[in-house]
């Protein structure tokens, strides 16, 4: 499982960074597209596991959502994320880091059951509506935005798009380095994903076939609020 998600990791790295160095200017111009819209209620941020620190895509991830929280276009953040690939809860992983770089729990919130990018939206979608949180934007990197896009627009999802800046994280943040204890996001009696699903029944959870819960059902059933 360590070399799976050492591979899934590094392969999801160099997609990003393919897509964030080609898509550097368009980038720009959503964040542009989106400024009338801001502040937004809430983000949401998506997960990637975590093992024994916090790869570079989820640096990415939280290092923007701390951004956007400090430039104010960000009241609160949802990070989201089940225990996926490792046994840590990704969303609470993530969640550690926005609080150790500054941002106060009451602002933080974690939605702890989505298992794909698409499951991240949707569900944490709704837990921003519960909160009365009702203009939402989708904040990680160009790849994951283009993945979601379609699904959202399928399920009707009211979200704006802020695809991660490179050169913002580049020049603000360029060593920034930070440790958490993960104790409290480990979860026992941990069986990964690819051990309790076969490729296709994953597959379609990828194209967002595979949501567990309705709207209405939602909130009882995937929400940590702080």
């Amino acid at each position: 499982m360590k070399k799976f998600l050492v591979h899934f990791l590094v392969i999801h790295l160099i997609v990003v960074m393919v897509v964030g160095v080609a898509s550097c200017g368009s980038t720009r111009a959503a964040f542009e597209r989106v400024e009338s819209q801001m502040p937004f209620d809430a983000i949401i941020v998506p997960g990637v596991p975590f093992d024994t620190a916090w790869s570079d895509i989820m640096r990415l991830r939280v290092l923007w959502s701390y951004h956007l929280y400090n430039q104010g276009v960000a009241k609160n953040i949802i990070f989201t994320g089940s225990a996926v690939y490792t046994p840590y809860i990704e969303s609470r992983i993530m969640a550690e880091y926005a609080k150790k770089l500054g941002i106060p729990a009451e602002n933080i919130f974690t939605e702890e059951q989505a298992e794909h990018s698409t499951e991240n939206v949707y569900y944490s979608y709704y837990m921003a509506k519960d909160l009365g949180f009702n203009n939402v934007a989708v904040a990680t990197d160009p790849f994951q935005t283009k993945m979601v896009k379609s699904f959202a627009k399928r399920k009707k999802l009211d979200v704006a798009y802020i695809p991660v800046i490179f050169d913002t994280i580049h020049a603000y943040y360029p060593d920034m380095k930070i440790s958490i204890d993960p104790t409290w996001a480990e979860v026992e009696d941990f069986v990964s994903l690819p051990d309790r699903e076969n490729f296709w029944k994953r597959f379609a959870g990828t194209l967002g076939k595979n949501l567990k819960y309705q709207p209405e059902e939602i909130t009882d059933a995937s929400m940590k609020y702080n």
